[in-house]
């Protein structure tokens, strides 16, 4: 994405939104997490790519206000992340909550706002999008304590961490005991594997007791 198209999603923006991330403590984790939840974890994306004609037909998706507009909304969010307009990006996320098309993409807004922060070097914001996005759900998603054992370790809860890598290996010892982690988080980056890789070392050193 070229620099036209990066200030023209800049300008996007023309009012100031409140877009501020207020955080909360994480509850604490439940026994299992089972539910595989594949319609929240996953990028949302209207047209592949990240080139200047894909912004092109995302920026028209979004202006028509079709059935696609926030879909639309939030690829450039993403995009905007990507290109270093994190105030952009977050005001994009903060417009597309406010009118998601179904409460799963909601969850999905925020599963993938936290990874944009995250990348972005904003752990904490990101946690608190996950706690948002699978926390306090009903059924846990499977996604959720490698997600913020990840996070919580980068912020130096260490116990926290381990606490949450708990609950993975809880919910299936099979995968998680001695996990082949580039096969069971296959779009992670090898850094963050590296990092979930140490958490579990930790837990194998002194797994906590549950509850």
């Amino acid at each position: 994405m070229n620099h036209a198209f990066a200030r023209r999603l800049a300008a996007l923006v023309l009012a100031s939104l409140s877009f501020g991330l207020c955080a909360q403590d994480l509850p604490w984790p439940k026994e299992f997490y089972f539910e595989p939840d594949t319609d929240v974890a996953r990028p949302l994306e209207l047209y592949p790519g990240s080139d200047d004609a894909t912004v092109e037909r995302l920026l028209q998706a979004r202006r028509g206000g079709r059935r696609n507009a926030n879909l639309a909304t939030a690829q450039l969010a993403h995009l905007s992340y990507v290109a270093g307009r994190t105030d952009t990006g977050a005001a994009l996320y903060q417009e597309a909550k406010q009118r998601p098309d179904t409460a799963r993409q909601r969850d999905a807004l925020h599963w993938n706002h936290g990874w944009d922060l995250y990348r972005s070097g904003d752990v904490a914001g990101a946690l608190e999008q996950w706690r948002i996005a699978g926390a306090e759900r009903l059924r846990g998603p499977a996604w959720l304590p490698p997600t913020l054992a990840l996070g919580l370790w980068q912020l130096d809860r260490r116990d926290d961490a381990i606490r949450w890598y708990a609950a993975a290996v809880r919910t299936e010892p099979t995968l998680w005991t001695s996990p082949d982690l580039v096969r069971l988080l296959p779009d992670w980056t090898d850094e963050d594997r590296a990092v979930l890789a140490r958490v579990a070392e930790a837990w194998k050193l002194a797994p906590p007791p549950w509850p």
